[in-house]
């Protein structure tokens, strides 16, 4: 099951700039801000700079997550520009924003998106001792900007033990159609997996083998108290 939330348009504002490189944007980060490019839509690409903050925070507040359409505000270059965050480049160790790529989207025009899927209900198999396997956490969509869903449902209520629910078991609502493979499976409930250490047996003989080694090291042991006390 597919439930549609209508996406809201987001503001953010960004600002045209001409400089580049790691001097400018150290700069740009001394002011809070970062670099960005905005592109798409046949039109020459303007490279802009934002505050990461405001945008990690929109993005976050937004139900559509990534998927979040934003108007830009700024200069007549960026002005009104319907854009989608394409790709967010961060630093490796602490996650900050170092640049985001806005592409800008035709509301006229189908795209692909990833949505991500969520599980509801109680599946009957867990209570015979299954555990649920969550293979599939995105399904990929085809549909209208404005008619990008926010999440899929798939119910699970009616899996028993060792059914699964499979990508063409979620309905979708009209206007959007699936691009991932149908066949995929998508949530499962099967048994838990058990792991059984290998109990190694000591081939026969082995003990015997030992018991004689441990005897010989005795014996030599005390021959040589023998030799010390006859030294003595």
């Amino acid at each position: 099951m597919l439930r549609r939330v209508s996406v809201a348009e987001v503001s953010i504002a960004v600002e045209s700039r001409s400089g580049t490189g790691k001097s400018y944007n150290r700069k740009l980060r001394a002011q809070g801000k970062v670099p960005g490019v905005v592109y798409g839509s046949g039109k020459e690409p303007v490279s802009v700079s934002f505050d990461p903050k405001v945008l990690e925070g929109k993005l976050s507040e937004s139900h559509a997550g990534i998927n979040t359409l934003f108007d830009l505000e700024g200069d007549s270059s960026v002005a009104n520009r319907v854009v989608m965050v394409k790709e967010l480049q961060r630093e490796p160790v602490r996650g900050a924003v170092l640049h985001a790529d806005f592409y800008e989207i035709d509301l006229t025009e189908r795209l692909h998106v990833s949505v991500p899927v969520h599980l509801s209900g109680t599946a009957p198999g867990l209570i015979e001792g299954g555990v649920i396997e969550h293979a599939l956490r995105e399904l990929e969509l085809a549909c209208l900007p404005n008619a990008i869903p926010d999440e899929v449902i798939a119910d699970v209520s009616g899996l028993e033990l060792g059914q699964s629910l499979h990508v063409a078991d979620i309905q979708l609502p009209g206007g959007v159609e699936l691009v991932s493979n149908s066949e995929l499976s998508v949530v499962s409930v099967l048994l838990p997996k058990i792991i059984e250490e290998e109990v190694v047996e000591p081939e026969e003989g082995e003990e015997g083998v030992a018991g004689e080694g441990e005897a010989d090291s005795e014996g030599t042991a005390e021959g040589d108290s023998e030799a010390e006390d006859k030294g003595d």
